[in-house]
């Protein structure tokens, strides 16, 4: 029971992150019906603004508050990171939204390897490591010398996460953006001609998608204290997963499916071989699909005739 709580702690943290990521993932695809495979890179990117600043506020400047090096982090990590996604949006993906399917598909995979190499080049190819965060723990169970511990950066992670899903789903559900962005997804053509500004809604989608994965990206940071060019791929990819899983288009369901992918890779490296988590977490993946093909919380296409 002892190693059950403390890899459920690890497993939520851990599937936390990936669900700040699907958000970003089930917003894009839920309103122009694109992968943004360059998601993950962009919070790669944002893990490396989030390291420099860091390092400036604390070594340049000498601020010595974590709290208020934290919130000054994230805050310029969301600043740069919404701004590289408009980038990326008016450069790579709206000339492309006429054309065929394939093609914005193929540009964002073209800007993710973009990104990645270019982070190569700029940061070099090792490790960057971060000073330790945040090292304090709470002693929840001490049975036998074995102790379940609940740390403040968990802490941090999973209320951030909580707090973000409950901000971004009254903005979709309670706002005028929100409107839009539903209008858009149920008809772009029919929204743009009740009067919603359609590329302007889809750019403000993908900045706000960027920087929820710029969150994802500090906490990342925070919680392994190393990053490096080619983090953004594998947490991409499972956010992508997490989505697809919860339903992708569901905002609650990126996070359902990004808890339950960090729960079973946390698990199965727990009480089987760490080696196969992947594939642990990809076959759950693929048993839901079979038998509920719209994902968890996903509703299910109707094509009217």
């Amino acid at each position: 029971m002892d190693v059950f709580l403390q890899q459920l702690i690890n497993g939520l943290t851990l599937g936390s992150i990936y669900g700040l990521i699907a958000i970003g993932y089930t917003m894009v695809f839920g309103i122009i019906g694109m992968v943004n495979f360059a998601h993950g890179d962009v919070f790669m990117v944002s893990a490396f603004i989030g390291l420099i600043a860091f390092l400036l506020l604390t070594t340049v400047i000498g601020l010595s508050s974590i709290f208020l090096v934290l919130a000054i982090v994230l805050v310029v990590a969301m600043i740069f990171t919404g701004l590289l996604s408009w980038t990326i949006e008016r450069v790579a993906y709206r000339p492309l939204r006429g054309s065929f399917r394939l093609a914005p598909m193929i540009s964002a995979i073209g800007m993710s390897i973009l990104l990645a190499n270019f982070v190569q080049v700029a940061q070099g190819p090792r490790n960057k490591p971060l000073p330790p965060m945040l090292t304090d723990v709470i002693v929840l169970m001490d049975n036998n010398g074995y102790q379940v511990t609940l740390a403040y950066k968990q802490i941090v992670i999973m209320g951030v996460t909580v707090a973000l899903l409950a901000g971004f789903w009254y903005l979709v559900q309670k706002t005028p953006l929100g409107r839009a962005q539903r209008a858009c997804e149920q008809d772009r053509k029919m929204a743009a001609l009740l009067g919603v500004d359609v590329d302007r809604t889809i750019s403000l989608t993908f900045i706000i998608g960027a920087m929820l994965a710029a969150v994802a990206g500090v906490m990342y940071l925070m919680y392994y204290g190393v990053v490096n060019f080619n983090d953004g791929f594998v947490p991409g990819v499972k956010a992508f997963t997490a989505a697809v899983l919860g339903g992708i288009g569901s905002l609650p369901g990126a996070v359902l499916g990004g808890l339950l992918i960090g729960l079973i890779e946390t698990f199965w490296s727990a009480y089987f071989s760490i080696e196969y988590k992947d594939v642990a977490a990809f076959s759950i993946l693929a048993i839901t699909l079979v038998f509920m093909p719209q994902g968890l919380l996903g509703r299910p296409e109707v094509e009217k005739v």
